[in-house]
């Protein structure tokens, strides 16, 4: 059976979650993010925030002086994350395979439980109710025969939408008149290099195909087929094990120079990374290291050829590489693990064989651990955890910056 896409879209998830506990907020512009006061960005804005050109991703300086009487608040990443889990737990009731996108939207496959394209759209409406009625949130639903045309579908009419998309045809006569950036994979840049060869529509795509893919190469390939309304990419369920990186990062209220800082921040990261990489059991086969500096020049280094298991290896690594960095002000600093695989595909070292090694990378750990809490009157003892928590590391961090 050909799959029947539900793409399902949150509106406004952080700042309608903050609403609906606190009806104060109600019609007013609520900006979820940094405050203004802060180094950062907004998160999400509610749409009566977006009437003054708030967005998201923007600087919430900028989003202040756009919008002064604005509310601003920190997000609850742990609330959002709990209604998350109970969205899909509705959402995915419907579904043969749902690839989640993130904490509000996925694409879900409801051939099997649809049957055909009414089946769909019932589905969607039924989601759509569900989501409203039993946890007091509204939602935009696309439904449509690919993940392409569902996405499209479901922000045609946002907020608390619903579009159909049922066939090709009906996707190309939809978008063939709009900017070449309604299609999947164009962002700001791919537009720039189409509008500058006089490409700016999708109908231009259509009728000058050889040029798009000569100006873009595999990518507009990919784009004229998407012109044309062919999409059979399947929907795939997310699952941790199988990303291709991992890694965490924080951003400073104001610039570093102090790299004795840096090195202690990368422990709190490292021991992040480690972290996530046990709970899914995956390994790194390399380790890299990014700083974005004060005039946002962003540089990153790494190295490969590792069994980067623990957080011990992480951190070293990472400070090995922060050595070859030129030392002037820092905005942000990040490490990961990449090349990951699944921790019982690596093949053992005789160290990992011999439980003295690894009581000694354990000891060293805690060792460095034990420094920096003497070194900032600090004391993780039985809360260690907490610091995994992305708020809590950033108000960490940010004490380690104060006090260092």
């Amino acid at each position: 059976m050909e799959q029947l896409i539900v793409h399902v879209d949150m509106d406004a998830f952080f700042a309608a979650v903050e609403i609906r506990d606190d009806p104060r907020l109600r019609g007013k512009p609520l900006i979820i993010g940094s405050l203004p006061t802060e180094r950062g960005v907004v998160a999400t804005a509610s749409y009566e925030a977006r009437k003054y050109g708030v967005h998201s991703a923007m600087n919430s300086k900028e989003a202040y002086r756009l919008c002064p009487g604005g509310i601003f608040m920190h997000p609850n990443m742990e609330k959002y994350k709990a209604v998350s889990g109970q969205l899909h737990a509705i959402w995915n009731q419907y579904a043969t395979a749902a690839e989640t996108i993130a904490f509000d939207e996925a694409y879900l496959d409801v051939a099997e439980a649809a049957g055909d394209f009414d089946g769909a759209c019932a589905i969607a409406r039924t989601i759509q109710r569900r989501t409203r009625e039993e946890l007091g949130l509204s939602c935009s639903v696309g439904v449509a025969y690919s993940k392409t045309a569902a996405k499209t579908a479901s922000e045609e009419k946002k907020p608390n939408g619903y579009f159909e998309i049922p066939t090709p045809e009906d996707y190309v006569n939809l978008i063939q008149d709009r900017d070449v950036q309604v299609l999947y994979t164009v962002g700001a840049m791919t537009a720039e290099k189409l509008h500058a060869a006089g490409i700016h529509t999708v109908r231009d795509i259509q009728t000058r195909p050889e040029e798009v893919e000569r100006l873009l190469g595999k990518q507009g390939r990919w784009l004229t087929r998407l012109a044309f309304g062919q999409d059979d990419r399947k929907v795939t369920p997310y699952r941790p094990e199988d990303a291709k990186s991992m890694g965490r990062e924080v951003t400073f209220q104001k610039d570093v120079t102090d790299f004795g800082l840096l090195q202690d921040v990368l422990l709190l990261l490292s021991l992040c990374v480690e972290d996530r990489a046990r709970r899914v059991g995956l390994h790194g086969g390399g380790v890299t290291l990014k700083l974005t500096y004060g005039d946002m020049q962003a540089v990153s280094r790494s190295q490969a050829g590792l069994q980067a298991d623990s957080a011990l290896e992480i951190y070293e690594t990472a400070v090995r590489l922060l050595g070859q960095l030129e030392q002037r002000p820092v905005r942000l600093v990040g490490v990961g693990l990449y090349n990951l695989s699944r921790s019982s595909e690596r093949q053992l070292s005789f160290e990992d064989l011999m439980e003295d090694a690894q009581a000694q990378r354990q000891e060293a750990i805690q060792t460095r651990l034990a420094a920096l809490q003497t070194r900032y009157g600090l004391d993780f003892a039985g809360h260690l955890g907490e610091i995994f928590h992305s708020d809590t590391l950033h108000r960490t961090v940010e004490y380690l910056r104060k006090h260092r």
